[in-house]
């Protein structure tokens, strides 16, 4: 089985391009979304956590998000702290994840797939473009932020363009191209791959 990987950056679309290949019948693990479940599920983590934050961030028995978010904000070393410490969970998780898996290939789904060395799990990887100007409008959309907070996010991962060299395959969500034909054409290619591998 092929180990997937689907990356872009902020607004580009990765997740809507996630959902056109799980109606293909193609399992994705979203990262993000068993980051979160993990750091209220997994005792491990939750020690880790608690030991390097305090206990106020369990003070309700789950992760006070909000709390935590607030302790890392603009603090580059607090982050780098608590993204070393959630990880390794989640490749680890992944990898189990993936192993389980009786399809063709599966797909992991995850933003910091290179920053996190996730990639090096990973028999490739697709980049989901999209114009900065779109992505921009589209994240501020989404998460009901103004520009210059969308923009400071942006800033804080891997560049756009260097985000899609590293990738194998590339889709672009411009608004000029159809997404659902491209999902398409490449899940044949990946198919075929997965048939000689």
């Amino acid at each position: 089985m092929l180990k997937i990987g689907i990356t872009s950056g902020i607004g580009a679309g990765k997740t809507t391009a996630s959902k056109l290949f799980e109606l293909l019948g193609v399992p994705v693990y979203y990262a993000d979304d068993r980051a979160k479940q993990l750091m209220n599920e997994d005792d491990e983590l939750k020690q880790k956590i608690i030991t390097h934050f305090g206990t106020s961030v369990y003070a309700s028995g789950q992760l006070d998000r909000k709390l935590l978010a607030n302790l890392i904000f603009n603090d580059e070393k607090k982050l780098a702290l608590l993204n070393s410490l959630v990880h390794p969970a989640t490749l680890a998780d992944a990898a189990k994840w993936m192993q389980s898996q009786k399809t063709a290939y599966a797909i992991k789904e995850a933003a910091l797939i290179f920053e996190s060395g996730s990639h090096l799990q990973l028999d490739a990887v697709i980049g989901v473009s999209a114009p900065f100007d779109l992505r921009l409008s589209r994240a501020m959309k989404r998460d009901h932020l103004p520009a210059e907070k969308v923009i400071e996010r942006m800033n804080k991962q891997m560049p756009e363009d260097e985000k899609m060299q590293r990738c194998n395959y590339l889709l672009y969500n411009d608004e000029q191209q159809l997404l659902i034909p491209q999902v398409m054409a490449l899940h044949q290619i990946l198919l075929q791959r997965a048939a000689v591998t």
